[in-house]
């Protein structure tokens, strides 16, 4: 079955850096375009950035020059580095794909931007 499992989130300063990751399993990674979502309490889920399967990527403009969505397709690996973050990155973080129709998530990584 698809299975995602996100990790790197954590505590950071204002204008400091993560890198999140997502391994990937259950289908044909190289094949599909990945995204990173984010998600505040109260606030619907909402897309970040994605990459396509040929490497296209697109982002949301609240990110557009801090964020970079990457993937390794020898390693079914998805990332998000985040640089230059801000208070207003602060939520969980979620990995996403669309196969057969369905949408699957992985658990979330949660991101805390906070002095």
């Amino acid at each position: 079955q698809v299975q995602l499992v996100e990790s790197g989130g954590g505590l950071v300063q204002p204008g400091g850096s993560l890198r999140l990751s997502c391994g990937a399993s259950g289908f044909a990674f190289s094949d599909y375009p990945l995204s990173w979502y984010h998600q505040v309490p109260g606030k619907e889920r909402e897309r970040v950035a994605r990459i396509s399967s040929r490497g296209s990527t697109t982002y949301v403009d609240s990110v557009k020059g801090r964020f970079t969505i990457s993937r390794d397709n020898s390693k079914n690996t998805v990332y998000l580095q985040m640089n230059s973050l801000k208070p207003e990155d602060t939520a969980q973080y979620y990995c996403h794909v669309r196969w057969q129709g369905n949408d699957y998530w992985g658990q979330g990584t949660q991101v805390t931007v906070s002095s």
